[in-house]
């Protein structure tokens, strides 16, 4: 590879040339490589799994920029400096489960009102947190919807059915988000 700078001659020139040389712009500079060539040894599997993957994100953002609504969400997703397109986008959301990064117990002892709060991030939109509470012996005390807050980071679990012994329990917290990832984290109390 090769690197041109100031060069009347190449000086913004990006594309191929005879199937051989690519010309590329990076950093103001001209780069000259030998074109790629297919290879010819079978793809692993882990290659092939990362392709479907990403030919089913391909699928969802055309089907999701077909729909007025669904297009019209990623499009207000994109960056002010315009540095992504709709598209892109709608294919990163697809490829990025959500992401739990707090869940705050301090507020929950077992009492009707009691609240469990988590901090849920996503690249794009979390559009919904179940929690699960389980006791000891795996009966479900109660399983809900948490609130999303005002801050667009927070969900607020907020208990309907008391819990008289919490030793042992279990919760268990579900995000997702627009493309249906999900994300599941399980605490103990």
């Amino acid at each position: 590879m090769a690197r041109v700078s100031n060069n009347i001659i190449t000086q913004g020139l990006s594309g191929t040339i005879g199937g051989t040389l690519v010309f590329r712009q990076v950093g103001g500079q001209t780069v000259v490589s030998a074109a790629p060539r297919e290879s010819d040894k079978a793809p692993t599997a882990g290659q092939t799994a990362q392709r479907e993957r990403f030919q089913m994100a391909a699928l969802y953002a055309k089907a999701q920029l077909s729909d007025p609504v669904g297009k019209t969400e990623y499009e207000a997703g994109r960056p002010e400096d315009g540095s992504a397109s709709a598209y892109a986008i709608a294919v990163a959301d697809f490829l990025q489960a959500p992401d739990i990064h707090e869940v705050d117990l301090t507020h929950y002892q077992g009492r009707v009102g009691d609240t469990i709060r988590v901090r849920v991030t996503d690249n794009f939109k979390v559009t919904e947190v179940r929690l699960r509470i389980e006791n000891a012996d795996s009966s479900v005390v109660e399983e809900s919807t948490a609130v999303r807050q005002p801050n667009g980071l927070d969900w607020v679990f907020t208990a309907t059915a008391a819990n008289a012994s919490l030793v042992g329990d279990k919760i268990t917290i579900r995000a997702t988000d627009k493309p249906g990832n999900l994300t599941t984290e399980t605490r103990s109390l």
